[in-house]
């Protein structure tokens, strides 16, 4: 089934064309991975999908323009998680992954359990202080699920890179959103965080009526974990397939300027 479709997207800043009448679709299950050089237009794609930047063209998810969407019914259907978040509070690590939960309650900025002095996981228990009991089991679970629990109510200002972008997935988590937009999750991570950030998404992506659309740099990570793979460059998709055929020694050539198939073959040999 056809969660998410792009059609004809195009991003415009003055006389810049950043992304040219773009077009593709996401189904449930899937994970497509946006791939292609610098300034190929990846990021100004997803950026815009989530709502992020002003296009023409049309978002649909299931069917319904995402444009005409209240921010916070976007936010049920769409989590997005960046290459980097800044951590500018002393909040605790379960106070940051109760944000996610914000989209779902009555009023934005309605009061839930689980502040500053609440259980070591971040959550009520499901007491009556929560009447849509969901909330706190979806927190926890995002907490245990990332392997935070230890940091649950230590300040976020105290973790190292990895350990804030595990929070901040986390926090996507708990939003429970069906489809998961991720910008360069890992760009500035070490191996260890990379492998267990996307590890915990394609677990996440098992779930019934999920799916997930990634940008990336790393071409073994778009080959490892994508359902299929759109190769951008110069605003505009070039190619689009599994990974094997959207990322083929002829059309990486055309697109870097370059024999990749070679030099990844030639470093793989060094190990």
């Amino acid at each position: 089934m056809t969660m998410l479709e792009a059609r004809d997207v195009t991003v415009r800043y003055g006389d810049l064309t950043l992304v040219d009448g773009v077009s593709f679709t996401v189904a449930e299950g899937e994970w497509v991975m946006v791939c292609g050089p610098n300034g190929a237009g990846k990021s100004t794609l997803v950026n815009a999908i989530a709502q992020g930047a002003p296009y023409t063209g049309d978002v649909l998810f299931e069917g319904e323009p995402l444009r005409r969407m209240k921010p916070p019914q976007v936010a049920r259907r769409i989590g997005v998680l960046a290459q980097s978040n800044a951590a500018l509070y002393a909040f605790t690590v379960a106070e940051v992954v109760r944000l996610g939960r914000y989209a779902h309650r009555e009023g934005f900025f309605a009061r839930g359990g689980g502040g500053r002095g609440g259980r070591d996981d971040g959550c009520d228990g499901g007491s009556g202080r929560n009447p849509a009991g969901r909330d706190d089991e979806l927190v926890r679970e995002a907490i245990e699920r990332t392997g935070l629990a230890p940091f649950a109510q230590q300040s976020v200002l105290t973790l190292s890179g990895g350990e804030l972008q595990r929070a901040f997935l986390a926090q996507v988590f708990a939003q429970d959103p069906r489809m998961l937009i991720l910008d360069e999750p890992t760009n500035h991570l070490d191996l260890v965080y990379q492998k267990r950030t996307f590890e915990l998404v394609r677990e996440w992506l098992r779930r019934p009526g999920k799916a997930v659309l990634s940008v990336t740099h790393d071409l073994s990570l778009a080959r490892a974990y994508g359902s299929r793979v759109l190769l951008m460059d110069r605003a505009r998709i070039v190619s689009a397939g599994a990974p094997s055929e959207a990322l083929s020694p002829a059309n990486l050539e055309a697109v870097y300027g370059m024999d990749v198939h070679a030099w990844m073959r030639d470093l793989l040999e060094k190990w």
